[in-house]
């Protein structure tokens, strides 16, 4: 008879650094979740969502931290990468695929890297999380500057990948933020500006695309969108750089146009055109009452804050 295989010392200290974890923790009143109605399961997960707002709400004040210091990199001229493995990778792609469209934002300004590339974001790449060396590699085609920031996303904070990533970007002098869902994780402590937002045990042990990949896409919403807001991307609450590359992005323009500034329909289609579909431009020849090039040079003065350029024009 074949002896009984025994576990590697790899295995044995993985298994040890996963009992630690609070994301892996497993939930013994939920044992029996599978002969529950449907209805019940959904109530149960839906109320263990309704717990991940407090959790983000007590990361705040680092979280502001965190994008008052990625914005004034990102005003230098720096990028925003996101490096993660998985769902975490997953939501650092999605979040850098929505900022062009919605700020007008170059597709190199904001980036999403996942270990295992292009390919992981639909198919599961084994293996490509447990490499650092990887993320160093990715980094470095990147031409990774100091002016750039690298935000590692591991809902374990043990990942290899992320940790790696923003290892080898604050070594570079990259600002480096580190979002995880355990406290003390190497992540956080590896980076800059450690974010650990603890949902607690997963309904599903272990399975993190849950409340914990719910909480990292609420602070990636937070780190891109409020950076766009203190770069000028909006003005108030409207997206007022949005690019109008199709029928309903032109529509939605146009509304902003007159959110914005109460004109009538024809004076918006006039302003539109007359600053070829540059929603922040057209506002301002209204407002500020002047042409299409003057509206263009104005702002660029301004670096682009809209309410700074209105104010230049309405008090000349």
């Amino acid at each position: 008879m074949a002896s009984p295989a025994h576990a590697s010392p790899e295995h044995s200290d993985l298994k040890a650094q996963l009992e630690t974890l609070t994301t892996e923790a497993f939930r013994p009143e939920l044992a029996d979740i599978d002969r529950l109605p449907t209805l019940d399961i959904a109530r149960l997960m839906n109320d263990e969502d309704a717990t991940v707002p407090g959790a983000v709400a007590a990361q705040l004040p680092r979280i502001a931290a965190a994008i008052d210091a990625l914005a004034e990199r990102m005003g230098r001229g720096g990028r925003l990468i996101y490096a993660g493995a998985g769902t975490a990778g997953r939501l650092g792609v999605l979040d850098a695929s929505e900022c062009p469209p919605t700020f007008n934002t170059d597709p190199s300004r904001v980036v999403g890297l996942i270990a295992g590339g292009p390919e992981a974001v639909v198919n599961s790449i084994e293996g490509a999380e447990d490499s650092a060396e990887l993320a160093r590699d990715e980094l470095d085609a990147l031409a990774l500057t100091g002016a750039d920031t690298v935000v590692g996303v591991s809902a374990s904070g043990r990942t290899p990948y992320a940790v790696g990533a923003v290892e080898y970007a604050r070594a570079r002098g990259a600002l480096t933020i580190g979002l995880s869902c355990n406290a003390n994780s190497p992540l956080a402590a590896a980076a800059d500006h450690g974010i650990e937002v603890v949902v607690g045990p997963e309904l599903l042990t272990g399975s993190t695309r849950l409340k914990a990949g719910t909480a990292q896409k609420m602070v990636l919403n937070m780190l891109s969108t409020i950076t766009m807001i203190r770069l000028g991307k909006t003005y108030g609450n409207l997206m007022v750089d949005v690019r109008a590359s199709n029928e309903k992005l032109r529509a939605r323009s146009r509304r902003i146009v007159a959110l914005a500034t109460g004109a009538p329909d024809e004076e918006i289609e006039r302003a539109l055109a007359a600053t070829d579909w540059e929603v922040k431009n057209a506002i301002l020849t209204i407002l500020g009452e002047v042409d299409g090039p003057t509206a263009a040079r104005l702002l660029e003065e301004s670096e682009g804050h809209l309410r700074v350029a209105l104010n230049t024009a309405t008090t000349r």
